[in-house]
């Protein structure tokens, strides 16, 4: 099993001064459970090689991998935005693990009078296959995934929300 690791990489190398290579923790978690998984990432390519060595040598790696896990327990960017659309584009399963109470998931959050209890970030909630509330949970998913015909999600996630917001528009 190929699994592509997406998430935040530091830009440029003063950055990387004291950061935690979070890659290493989804390698070690998710081994536990998969022995046999491969770990592919975009960390292996310099962005001083050109942006579009960049974004394909990342789209490949996606395109090329068995499951695509998000580490969205801290901000992500626009570049792992953008590889989740071209997952999905591709239907390749996507599992992001986003912690509760972290930035793109809220514990109680009101709007306009409302409270939602657990508030996941609507798009990250749409696109992906899986929200893993920790990275244990993400490797038991894909454990999972693995042994069943569990459906992948497409890029028709995107026109079932439009059509669901037409036709409700007039009742918000």
């Amino acid at each position: 099993m190929k699994i592509v690791l997406l998430g935040s990489i530091p830009k440029g190398d003063d950055k990387r001064n004291g950061w935690h290579d979070w890659k290493v923790d989804y390698t070690e978690v998710i081994r536990k459970v998969i022995p046999n998984a491969a770990f592919v990432h975009g960390d292996s390519i310099s962005d001083s090689e050109g942006s579009e060595m960049v974004v394909g040598h990342d789209l490949y790696q996606i395109q090329e991998a068995d499951v695509c896990v998000v580490d969205a327990r801290k901000k992500i960017g626009a570049g792992t935005a953008q590889e989740i659309v071209f997952a999905k584009s591709i239907k390749k399963p996507v599992v992001v693990v986003i912690p509760k109470g972290s930035h793109h998931r809220k514990n109680k959050v009101v709007f306009h009078g409302h409270t939602v209890d657990d508030w996941i970030h609507p798009f990250l909630d749409v696109s992906s296959d899986f929200v893993a509330d920790s990275i244990q949970e993400a490797a038991d998913w894909i454990a999972e995934f693995q042994k069943s015909n569990h459906p992948v999600k497409d890029l028709s996630v995107f026109q079932e929300a439009i059509a669901t917001y037409v036709q409700s528009r007039d009742k918000i």
